[in-house]
């Protein structure tokens, strides 16, 4: 048996237009709402981090790129243009809107030589390491 602490929230009623709103509200987010969160790969190869952000669809113009105290943040916004009348929509699953994703580099990168580019729908940042700061060394006990 296994104990579970009591909370009264837990058994405050709810009308049901607030359920059927939550239900809708939170199943078109997860399905291609207005919430779009680019997916991050990172790398570390022996000279750099890399970052490859998934963003297909934009225009290298429209990342915003800022680093402030050992924190990148890479933000953007896809936009929905529905420039053709004639096309009837039937299904529209890709996501559309701003983002914003930030990382805390590590201690020993160069900030002042990171690179991106936008190639084929990735973003690709390339943080290279600074090699007077070393984050492991071995102390030997005397």
């Amino acid at each position: 048996m296994s104990i579970i602490r009591y909370n009264p929230n837990d058994f405050v009623s709810t009308p049901f237009s607030s359920l059927i709103d939550r239900f809708f509200n939170e199943s078109v987010t997860r399905s291609g709402g207005s919430q779009f969160v680019p997916k991050v790969d990172i790398v570390e190869t022996p000279e750099a981090y890399e970052v490859h952000v998934a963003a297909p669809g934009l225009n290298k113009d429209d990342f915003k790129i800022e680093l402030n105290d050992n924190y990148l943040t890479v933000s953007g916004e896809r936009k929905f243009t529905n420039e053709k009348k004639e096309k009837n929509y039937h299904s529209i699953e890709t996501n559309y809107g701003a983002f914003s994703r930030s990382f805390t580099l590590p201690e020993n990168t160069d900030a002042s030589k990171i690179n991106a580019k936008y190639n084929n729908g990735i973003l690709e940042l390339s943080i290279p390491k600074d090699e007077k700061k070393v984050l492991k060394q071995t102390i030997k006990v005397s």
